[in-house]
């Protein structure tokens, strides 16, 4: 009971944390425009993301623009792009594991064999955490260098943008969930050692039972 307790809360929080990092990728602010010195009040907003930057007008009005060339890019992005998607990859493969391992389904019959299905499972949920939080701390150390670097203009500078705060949430809870899927062990009853019986005593045509019982 406490080993399917641990996988429903490990499951739980690898999902919900595989649809942060989803949710991470595909949102723009991953850099936001920083407001120092004398930019209190701007006339827009600018966002940068993997996959588009936007602008965002005082008015409210937003225009988008995806990002033409990959090579373009810098380091940071195009990691952060590749190690994001490899992320969500495995989440959704660990998912399917997990499944086929849980005590709750029927895939596997052997005991001992669906909990090191489900470890395994904790274990590429485990990679995937670690896959998404490489690039969040590459990328927000990055945004602080050159925030605190006087020779990159203010108007360059960027700040961390609520994408990498998802995504340090969905890391955390990727990392935590795949440990408690680890944690998960058989139950003691079933620890692959069979039960052996002696062999029923037979009697012979006289009556007698066979002296070879007795050996």
């Amino acid at each position: 009971m406490v080993s399917a307790g641990l996988e429903i809360l490990g499951l739980s929080l690898c999902v919900i944390g595989s649809l942060l990092v989803m949710v991470s990728c595909g949102l723009p602010m991953w850099k936001v425009t920083a407001f120092i010195e004398a930019n209190i009040v701007v006339a827009q907003t600018i966002w940068d993301g993997l996959w588009m930057s936007c602008v965002v007008q005082s008015t409210g009005q937003m225009q988008c623009k995806v990002h033409d060339s990959v090579l373009a890019l810098t380091h940071d992005l195009q990691a952060a792009r590749a190690l994001t998607i490899i992320s969500s990859v495995m989440g959704v493969v660990g998912l399917m594991v997990v499944i086929a391992g849980a005590q709750c389904t029927n895939c596997i019959r052997a005991e001992y064999v669906k909990a090191r299905v489900v470890n395994a499972g904790g274990v590429i949920y485990i990679i995937s955490g670690l896959f998404v939080l490489v690039p969040l701390c590459w990328m927000a150390n990055n945004i602080i260098s050159d925030f605190y670097n006087p020779q990159v203009p203010a108007s360059t500078k960027r700040e961390i943008g609520a994408a990498l705060y998802i995504g340090w949430a969905a890391s955390a809870l990727l990392l935590i969930g795949g440990a408690l899927l680890c944690c998960s062990c058989p139950s003691s009853g079933s620890s692959g050692y069979s039960v052996k019986y002696a062999p029923t005593k037979r009697a012979t045509p006289n009556g007698d039972y066979d002296k070879r019982n007795y050996v």
